[in-house]
Protein backbone atom coordinates (compact mmCIF):
# COMPACT_ATOMS: atom_id res chain seq x y z
CA UNK A 1 0.00 0.00 0.00
CA UNK A 2 1.49 3.11 -0.72
CA UNK A 3 1.37 6.36 0.57
CA UNK A 4 1.18 10.19 -0.44
CA UNK A 5 3.95 12.12 0.47
CA UNK A 6 3.73 16.14 0.27
CA UNK A 7 7.41 17.15 -1.93
CA UNK A 8 9.20 20.13 -0.07
CA UNK A 9 8.92 22.19 -3.13
CA UNK A 10 6.08 24.09 -3.89
CA UNK A 11 3.44 22.36 -6.49
CA UNK A 12 2.45 24.76 -9.90
CA UNK A 13 -0.95 25.29 -10.14
CA UNK A 14 -1.87 26.94 -13.47
CA UNK A 15 -4.04 30.20 -12.93
CA UNK A 16 -5.15 31.55 -15.86
CA UNK A 17 -5.24 34.98 -14.38
CA UNK A 18 -6.63 33.64 -11.56
CA UNK A 19 -4.91 35.22 -8.13
CA UNK A 20 -3.40 32.34 -6.32
CA UNK A 21 -3.86 33.40 -3.06
CA UNK A 22 -7.36 33.56 -3.66
CA UNK A 23 -9.79 30.57 -3.67
CA UNK A 24 -10.56 28.88 -7.08
CA UNK A 25 -13.62 26.81 -8.36
CA UNK A 26 -11.76 23.37 -9.56
CA UNK A 27 -13.69 20.87 -11.05
CA UNK A 28 -12.32 16.91 -9.68
CA UNK A 29 -13.18 13.51 -11.52
CA UNK A 30 -14.53 10.84 -9.00
CA UNK A 31 -14.74 6.83 -9.14
CA UNK A 32 -17.79 5.63 -10.50
CA UNK A 33 -21.33 6.35 -8.02
CA UNK A 34 -18.51 8.01 -5.38
CA UNK A 35 -19.95 11.58 -5.63
CA UNK A 36 -21.82 11.84 -2.74
CA UNK A 37 -19.54 10.29 -0.28
CA UNK A 38 -16.48 12.59 -1.68
CA UNK A 39 -18.05 14.78 -1.44
CA UNK A 40 -19.55 14.59 2.47
CA UNK A 41 -15.84 13.81 2.96
CA UNK A 42 -14.59 17.12 1.48
CA UNK A 43 -16.82 19.24 3.28
CA UNK A 44 -15.74 16.86 6.78
CA UNK A 45 -12.31 17.63 5.52
CA UNK A 46 -13.38 21.83 5.59
CA UNK A 47 -13.15 22.16 2.05
CA UNK A 48 -16.18 23.95 0.08
CA UNK A 49 -17.69 21.58 -2.24
CA UNK A 50 -20.41 21.65 -4.40
CA UNK A 51 -22.23 18.74 -5.75
CA UNK A 52 -24.76 19.77 -7.89
CA UNK A 53 -27.94 17.18 -7.92
CA UNK A 54 -31.19 16.78 -9.68
CA UNK A 55 -34.46 14.88 -8.32
CA UNK A 56 -36.13 11.79 -10.34
CA UNK A 57 -38.62 9.45 -9.84
CA UNK A 58 -37.36 6.17 -10.02
CA UNK A 59 -40.41 3.41 -10.66
CA UNK A 60 -40.11 -0.06 -9.27
CA UNK A 61 -42.91 -2.60 -9.64
CA UNK A 62 -44.14 -2.00 -6.11
CA UNK A 63 -43.00 1.10 -5.29
CA UNK A 64 -42.16 5.15 -6.85
CA UNK A 65 -39.21 7.09 -4.90
CA UNK A 66 -37.61 10.28 -5.79
CA UNK A 67 -34.10 9.89 -5.87
CA UNK A 68 -31.28 12.66 -5.89
CA UNK A 69 -28.28 12.28 -8.47
CA UNK A 70 -25.41 14.05 -9.48
CA UNK A 71 -25.77 16.37 -12.14
CA UNK A 72 -22.43 15.68 -13.66
CA UNK A 73 -21.84 11.93 -12.94
CA UNK A 74 -18.92 10.86 -12.18
CA UNK A 75 -17.74 15.09 -11.12
CA UNK A 76 -17.62 17.18 -8.06
CA UNK A 77 -16.43 20.48 -7.70
CA UNK A 78 -14.09 22.20 -4.93
CA UNK A 79 -13.40 25.77 -3.89
CA UNK A 80 -9.97 25.94 -2.55
CA UNK A 81 -6.39 28.03 -2.56
CA UNK A 82 -4.17 26.19 -4.43
CA UNK A 83 -1.58 25.21 -2.51
CA UNK A 84 0.40 22.00 -2.07
CA UNK A 85 -0.97 20.43 1.08
CA UNK A 86 -4.50 21.28 0.08
CA UNK A 87 -4.02 19.77 -3.28
CA UNK A 88 -2.50 16.34 -1.83
CA UNK A 89 -5.29 16.37 0.95
CA UNK A 90 -8.04 16.37 -1.63
CA UNK A 91 -6.44 13.69 -3.71
CA UNK A 92 -5.91 11.62 -0.97
CA UNK A 93 -9.68 11.45 -0.10
CA UNK A 94 -10.90 7.96 -0.90
CA UNK A 95 -12.96 7.97 -4.13
CA UNK A 96 -11.02 11.24 -5.12
CA UNK A 97 -9.72 10.07 -8.68
CA UNK A 98 -7.80 13.31 -10.12
CA UNK A 99 -8.35 17.16 -10.49
CA UNK A 100 -9.31 17.99 -14.08
CA UNK A 101 -6.93 19.99 -16.18
CA UNK A 102 -3.17 20.21 -17.88
CA UNK A 103 -1.28 17.94 -16.13
CA UNK A 104 -3.92 16.43 -13.50
CA UNK A 105 -3.20 19.87 -11.68
CA UNK A 106 -6.77 21.29 -12.03
CA UNK A 107 -7.37 24.60 -13.82
CA UNK A 108 -9.28 26.79 -12.52
CA UNK A 109 -12.64 26.97 -13.05
CA UNK A 110 -14.96 30.85 -13.77
CA UNK A 111 -16.62 31.68 -10.52
CA UNK A 112 -19.23 32.71 -13.06
CA UNK A 113 -20.55 29.12 -14.34
CA UNK A 114 -20.74 27.64 -10.82
CA UNK A 115 -23.27 30.47 -10.22
CA UNK A 116 -25.01 29.97 -13.06
CA UNK A 117 -25.08 26.39 -12.45
CA UNK A 118 -26.59 27.21 -8.64
CA UNK A 119 -29.05 29.49 -10.06
CA UNK A 120 -30.64 27.24 -12.27
CA UNK A 121 -31.16 24.14 -9.79
CA UNK A 122 -32.19 26.89 -7.24
CA UNK A 123 -35.21 28.46 -9.12
CA UNK A 124 -35.58 24.89 -10.77
CA UNK A 125 -36.16 25.84 -14.52
CA UNK A 126 -36.29 23.32 -16.54
CA UNK A 127 -33.64 22.24 -18.50
CA UNK A 128 -32.17 18.98 -20.30
CA UNK A 129 -28.66 17.42 -20.18
CA UNK A 130 -26.63 18.63 -23.68
CA UNK A 131 -23.56 16.88 -25.23
CA UNK A 132 -20.99 18.99 -24.99
CA UNK A 133 -20.43 20.69 -28.64
CA UNK A 134 -17.40 22.85 -29.60
CA UNK A 135 -17.59 24.48 -33.10
CA UNK A 136 -15.23 22.96 -35.33
CA UNK A 137 -15.41 19.61 -33.84
CA UNK A 138 -16.39 16.56 -36.37
CA UNK A 139 -19.72 15.41 -35.33
CA UNK A 140 -22.07 12.91 -36.66
CA UNK A 141 -26.30 13.23 -36.65
CA UNK A 142 -27.75 10.28 -34.58
CA UNK A 143 -31.67 9.86 -35.93
CA UNK A 144 -33.81 11.15 -38.20
CA UNK A 145 -33.46 11.10 -42.08
CA UNK A 146 -29.99 12.38 -41.89
CA UNK A 147 -28.47 9.70 -39.48
CA UNK A 148 -24.99 8.75 -39.76
CA UNK A 149 -24.08 11.94 -41.68
CA UNK A 150 -20.71 13.32 -40.54
CA UNK A 151 -19.10 16.64 -40.83
CA UNK A 152 -17.95 19.71 -38.90
CA UNK A 153 -20.27 21.83 -36.65
CA UNK A 154 -20.38 25.08 -37.82
CA UNK A 155 -22.38 28.61 -36.47
CA UNK A 156 -23.64 30.28 -39.24
CA UNK A 157 -26.52 33.46 -38.08
CA UNK A 158 -26.67 31.65 -34.23
CA UNK A 159 -27.50 28.15 -36.06
CA UNK A 160 -25.96 25.28 -35.81
CA UNK A 161 -25.44 24.16 -38.65
CA UNK A 162 -23.15 20.74 -39.92
CA UNK A 163 -20.38 21.22 -42.74
CA UNK A 164 -20.48 18.06 -45.11
CA UNK A 165 -16.89 18.20 -47.18
CA UNK A 166 -15.67 16.22 -50.02
CA UNK A 167 -11.71 17.05 -49.26
CA UNK A 168 -10.46 15.17 -52.34
CA UNK A 169 -12.24 17.97 -54.43
CA UNK A 170 -12.37 20.51 -51.87
CA UNK A 171 -15.93 20.84 -52.09
CA UNK A 172 -18.34 21.18 -48.88
CA UNK A 173 -22.31 22.55 -48.47
CA UNK A 174 -23.72 22.93 -45.22
CA UNK A 175 -26.83 21.84 -43.51
CA UNK A 176 -28.93 22.98 -40.47
CA UNK A 177 -28.74 20.51 -37.39
CA UNK A 178 -30.81 22.31 -35.57
CA UNK A 179 -33.60 19.63 -33.77
CA UNK A 180 -31.06 16.80 -34.66
CA UNK A 181 -29.24 15.08 -32.28
CA UNK A 182 -25.73 15.09 -33.03
CA UNK A 183 -22.67 14.13 -31.15
CA UNK A 184 -19.07 13.99 -31.20
CA UNK A 185 -17.05 11.44 -33.58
Amino acid sequence: MSSWQIPTSPLVFPTLGADPQQPNWYAIHTRSRHEKMVFNQLRAKGINTFLPLVSSVHRWSDRDQTVESPLFPGYAFINMVPTTETYYSVLQTPGVAKFIGDGRKGIPIPDKEIEDIRTILEQKHPFAEANFLKIGQRVRVCGGCLDGVEGILVAQNSNKSLLVSVDLIQKAITISVDGYDVVAV
